[in-house]
């Protein structure tokens, strides 16, 4: 049977904006207040979409959450109906109601941990939600992730969802940012490679200074219990916390991996040695046969990874055995960076290709390739099992893209989101998206 992964990408929302609000993540604080264009960011992201599909890759769409969130609002006290909600929080909490529009569900990256029937005690493939609880503005996002999820992998002899961990410190989860799967082929058992920042409760792990580390050992160890996995196909590793200090927060920013090979910079872990043979001792007893390709610090700073987002790219296997990295417009702008990769690609290691994508409404905002999509890996029963409404077409990249022509600014600043009319042109728009999508029910407005 054949088997496959596929890369559902988050649509941007139309209250995408410059909040500033992700501390440690040098992009977003960086670019804070700058008017933004929603418009452009859904249209580029969308153009990622359609371009891999015509590759011949598997893909999907991830829709986005109800913006501004007025049940959030309520729940910190603003009374009053919709519109008197958000004038209310505009004239007392201005962050507040920023952080209640916030789109940064767009990073699906963030939006669960997803594990393969192929790896899964009861060989299902589980769904956990990411709790994502180090900050305000996406801590909100779980409980509508969860519907969305639900409704997209519905069959329950083929899928299982699990609720998100406890929001609390100890169980801070970021979803598939910090989780790679190794495999020889997708349809296989493989190895489970879970990336931490600190633990919760064994002081004997050092933790950054600067900023958070938001994904704790303590949280992988539960989603790895949740999904029913298997000790020798599970890999713990801890992020280095000094390149966590220099605005890698999260794995995605510092690493990536795909099939049998990771893709890391010199500084992205501790014990790097260790966690290396662990991998490739743990994927041979399955068939595997590991590969890393190092960057090293003297090719590439930690600081160029950050601002070009190297890492933050998309590792694609391709029919012959090599890969494509898909990286963003800033990779091409960065001297050191494009350096490397073209000896990278001229070396004849197995990443043979680097395709550049314009992304600059996310990158802007802190946000990659790799960011931009949830991958799930599924064979041929499976994916017929998955809602079609939600597979990428080429008539669906056109509804989608008439979709965004119609319902979504073209530009947006913080006094944008003070206006009440912003609510009800989201709420049309994604009432109508749930139909295009064949999702149902899945947003606030439309279940109460």
């Amino acid at each position: 049977m054949k088997s496959y992964e596929v890369n559902f990408d988050g649509l941007v929302g139309p209250t995408h904006n410059y909040g500033g609000l992700s501390y440690g993540n040098v992009a977003s604080q960086s670019n804070s207040q700058q008017s933004s264009n929603p418009k452009e960011a859904a249209l580029q992201g969308l153009a990622k979409m359609k371009a891999l599909m015509d590759m011949g890759f598997q893909q999907g769409v991830l829709a986005p959450q109800e913006r501004p969130d007025v049940a959030a609002l309520r729940r910190l006290g603003f009374a009053g109906s919709d519109a008197q909600v958000i004038q209310q929080a505009a004239k007392e909490a201005m962050p507040l109601l920023v952080a209640s529009c916030s789109a940064s569900s767009m990073w699906v990256a963030n939006a669960a941990t997803v594990s393969p029937s192929a790896d899964t005690a009861d060989g299902r493939v589980h769904f956990t939600a990411a709790n994502l609880n180090c900050k305000y503005h996406r801590s909100i996002e779980h409980p509508t992730t969860s519907r969305v999820l639900g409704a997209m992998f519905a069959n329950q002899h083929h899928f299982a969802h699990h609720a998100a961990l406890p929001a609390v410190a100890q169980f801070g989860d970021e979803g598939a940012a910090n989780h790679t799967r190794f495999c020889r082929a997708y349809g296989e058992a493989g190895v489970e490679f879970f990336v931490f920042g600190r633990s919760a409760f064994d002081t004997r792990y050092p933790a950054p200074q600067k900023y958070p580390a938001r994904q704790t050992l303590e949280a992988s160890q539960a989603v790895a219990r949740l999904h029913g996995l298997r000790e020798e196909g599970v890999v713990y590793a801890q992020q280095n916390p000094s390149v966590i200090d220099q605005g890698v927060f999260h794995n995605d920013v510092i690493a990536v991996g795909n099939g049998e090979v990771l893709f890391y910079h010199e500084d992205a872990f501790l014990e790097t040695d260790k966690m290396l043979a662990e991998l490739s001792s743990k994927l041979a007893k399955v068939g595997g046969k590991f590969q890393s390709v190092c960057v090293p610090r003297s090719a590439v700073t930690v600081d160029d990874a950050v601002r070009s987002y190297l890492f933050n790219s998309q590792l694609l296997s391709r029919p012959d055995g090599s890969m494509l990295l898909i990286v963003p417009e800033e990779c091409r702008s960065n001297e050191r960076v494009w350096q490397y990769l073209q000896g990278l690609t001229g070396a004849g290691g197995v990443i043979r290709e680097v395709k550049v994508f314009d992304l600059k409404q996310s990158m802007q905002n802190g946000g990659g390739p790799a960011c931009l999509r949830l991958r799930v890996a599924l064979n041929e029963t499976e994916l017929a099992a998955v809602n079609p409404g939600v597979i990428m077409t080429a008539p669906l990249y056109d509804s989608l893209t008439q979709w965004v022509e119609r319902h979504y600014r073209d530009r947006m600043t913080e006094n944008d989101l003070a206006d009440p009319q912003l609510l009800l042109e989201c709420r049309g728009a994604l009432d109508e998206l749930t139909q295009i999508l064949k999702l149902g029910a899945v947003y606030p407005f439309q279940i109460n």
